[in-house]
């Protein structure tokens, strides 16, 4: 898949473009109503036999709309996005930095621009997809902005045991410690990358060696508290447990969370590489402990129950 950045005005010159059919969204956490929508035009891309593609943006458009808005996490940080992307065969990725002057595009603009900029003939999008300023295009408008040179669909509501599947309930069931229904509506395990550091080195001294990860800050994490996780690493997949918190029972001034994992039955050394953690079910909170040895109790408990969760 190529991955091809643009900012309004893209310099990109349309005879030099394939014919292509394209999906267009946000896409966070690329779910099962992201899936479908995305799967709708990579098959009818194949049909046409055009090439497939996915028009995307970057950042947030809160980050650039909502002065007051926090730092914004992502469900699936750019480069998950685009590692799925890849896997769901799409042929390219078209990411539009989201700024002010995105932002002040008229509708028509915007469709002239980059849809019909770039050679979009076929266009696949949510319902609920709108575009240009404050949000006027919409997938009902659009009819009168195609100037005939490409035609769409909308994809309607996609919906799981009556509910709607969307990125802003995912991430309130993963703040909620939901992480197996949370899932569900991923259609695949939530996934983390990160980076191997050096950490306090306490696992090792209570039998429970821990890799300590360092995530980017754009990266959505879940719920405080106790996982069953599967760490993927050079081809291979290993089960073990996570600990993503403060640790409160060794510190009390940690600011943000740590991520550190025990992979069951593997002893070397990792510092330096990257591991892709799926997270699998939430187990508990985590807790400030009296001594150690209660400490290690619990941990004793969370393996044999992780186990098991696995085995089962």
């Amino acid at each position: 898949m190529r991955t091809i950045e643009l900012t309004y005005p893209h310099t990109l010159i349309l005879e030099e473009l394939p014919e292509t059919v394209a999906a267009i969204g946000f896409f966070d956490g690329i779910h099962k109503g992201h899936q479908k929508v995305i799967q709708t035009a990579v098959s009818k891309a194949k049909e046409r036999k055009m090439e497939s593609a996915v028009i995307t943006f970057h950042p947030h458009p809160s980050v650039v709309l909502k002065k007051d808005a926090p730092h914004v996490r992502y469900i699936t940080p750019l480069r998950e996005k685009q590692e799925i992307l890849q896997q769901l065969d799409v042929n390219r990725l078209y990411v539009i930095t989201f700024n002010k002057e995105l932002a002040s595009l008229e509708p028509q603009q915007f469709i002239d621009h980059f849809i019909i900029g770039l050679k979009i003939k076929h266009l696949v999008a949510g319902f609920d997809f709108s575009y240009g300023h404050k949000g006027q295009g919409n997938m009902e408008r659009i009819k009168n902005q195609t100037k005939g040179l490409f035609d769409y669909t909308t994809i309607g509501k996609v919906e799981l045991d009556d509910e709607k599947v969307s990125s802003s309930r995912i991430r309130e069931l993963l703040q909620n410690g939901e992480l197996e229904k949370a899932n569900y509506l991923l259609g695949r395990p939530l996934t983390i990358q990160g980076i191997v550091v050096e950490g306090d080195q306490r696992g090792r001294t209570i039998g429970y060696p821990t890799a300590n990860l360092s995530v980017t800050s754009d990266t959505l994490l879940p719920k405080v508290g106790v996982y069953a996780v599967k760490v993927l690493y050079k081809n291979e997949v290993y089960e073990g447990m996570a600990n993503l918190g403060y640790n409160p029972t060794f510190t009390d001034d940690r600011v943000e969370p740590s991520v550190e994992v025990n992979i069951f039955d593997y002893n070397n050394d990792l510092y330096g590489e990257e591991l892709y953690v799926e997270w699998h079910k939430f187990i508990r909170e985590e807790e400030k402990f009296n001594s150690v040895e209660e400490l290690v109790d619990y941990i004793d408990n969370d393996e044999k129950y992780i186990r098991n969760y696995f085995y089962s």
